[in-house]
């Protein structure tokens, strides 16, 4: 099968750019796809220089690569939504390019044959009309976020309301929400997964001791850890306020993440707690992060799965997360996690972290449950699954 893969850039440091990176190694691996990956930046992932296109199929992973645009992010997203699709239809005129399918994760282009759905802007628009967030700071920032969620929210009524076009979804919820706001019936549910040789107990502790030292964490701190961006959905408001009820307890928190982290230091210097917070833009080798931390926690308004709460579970860490994010679908409350069902509750969230601080033998408890439940997610079988919905959207 030959595809044209449409996302704005692919690495390993991003949650749905990870999952796009590990599903399409695969298919060109077991299943002999022939991809073509229209993206701006392509990092972590083994790719060849384009060919000439023939009739016959040749397996790997081709990079044509689309050139960006300076400005706005708002800006860069409707010069990369165009001009993506005029290089597909360039090599479709005059290079005899013809795809079997157009696959996109979320709506990166108008014509995509099958959508992986990973963040529903939608909801995004929602939560950002509820509250004013800490991190947007200025009247203009918050102008441009609104404007670039009202944009995607319009393109995916276009897309996501067409029956011809194929759709899954990383996680139960995401597919409810589906149904209620485009109508979509049976969205199938692939989960995202985890690369054990990668995420592992054993190479987090191996790594702990190098982790904490060179962040100067002592050894009698519980370190809370966040990863990811937009962190005002991420739940980072309810962690800062908890945190500031633990004042009794060597506690600290690690986020990592691509947001300004600016007022957010300030929000930690209000409440007190601005010098048991340590801020770090995120990297290539994110299991630093995972090393260093005794306890994951991301109470989310709003995570259609949460990559980052199964790395942790598979570093054998316990995790505290929100039933508005995806993966707890997965999870077992009490077992290999905690769910919070209010996300904003700071107290529940400070009482959770202080039962796994004083109780050791129940967070040892628990982050073995956790690793165990994660080695059944794998990208062997979420491929599988891709593959398969591929196959029906071929014949459809």
């Amino acid at each position: 099968m030959r595809l044209a893969v449409v996302s704005p850039f692919v690495d390993r440091r991003h949650g749905t750019e990870r999952a796009l990176a590990e599903v399409l190694e695969r298919l060109a691996r077991n299943y002999n796809c022939e991809i073509h990956l229209y993206s701006q930046r392509v990092e972590d992932l083994s790719f060849q220089v384009p060919a000439a296109f023939s009739a016959e199929n040749t397996s790997g992973i081709f990079w044509h690569k689309i050139p960006s645009a300076p400005g706005p992010h708002l800006m860069q997203f409707l010069f990369w939504f165009y001009i993506n699709r005029f290089y597909r239809w360039m090599d479709e005129s005059f290079r005899g390019a013809s795809f079997d399918l157009v696959l996109s994760p979320g709506v990166n282009c108008s014509d995509a044959d099958v959508v992986i759905v990973h963040a529903l802007f939608h909801r995004l628009r929602e939560l950002s009309k509820e509250t004013a967030s800490v991190s947007e700071a200025g009247f203009l920032r918050r102008l441009h976020r609104r404007a670039y969620y009202a944009l995607l929210s319009r393109l995916e009524t276009h897309v996501y309301s067409k029956p011809k076009v194929s759709l899954a979804t990383v996680s139960p919820r995401i597919a409810k929400l589906l149904e209620d706001y485009f109508h979509r019936q049976e969205v199938p549910v692939i989960p995202n997964a985890v690369d054990p040789l990668q995420f592992s107990s054993a190479l987090r502790l191996q790594r702990r001791a190098q982790a904490r030292a060179s962040r100067r964490f002592l050894d009698d701190e519980l370190i809370l850890l966040l990863i990811g961006n937009d962190w005002a959905n991420k739940g980072l408001p309810t962690v800062l306020k908890a945190l500031a009820e633990l004042s009794d307890l060597h506690v600290r928190l690690l986020v990592v993440g691509g947001d300004d982290p600016a007022p957010w230091r300030e929000m930690a210097r209000r409440i007190g707690i601005v010098d048991r917070c340590l801020w770090e833009s995120p990297c290539a080798d994110i299991l630093n992060a995972y090393a260093a931390a005794d306890l994951y926690v991301s109470p989310s308004r709003e995570d259609s799965f949460g990559m980052p709460v199964a790395e942790a579970m598979a570093c054998g860490l316990p995790v505290i997360t929100s039933a508005y994010a995806g993966v707890s679908s997965l999870l077992r409350e009490g077992v290999d996690s905690f769910i919070l069902q209010d996300p904003l509750d700071s107290k529940t969230l400070a009482e959770r972290i202080r039962v796994l601080c004083v109780q050791s033998d129940l967070a040892s408890r628990m982050g073995h449950a956790a690793a165990n439940a994660s080695s059944e997610w794998t990208w062997d079988r979420n491929a599988a699954a891709v593959w398969r919905l591929l196959q029906r959207a071929s014949s459809a």
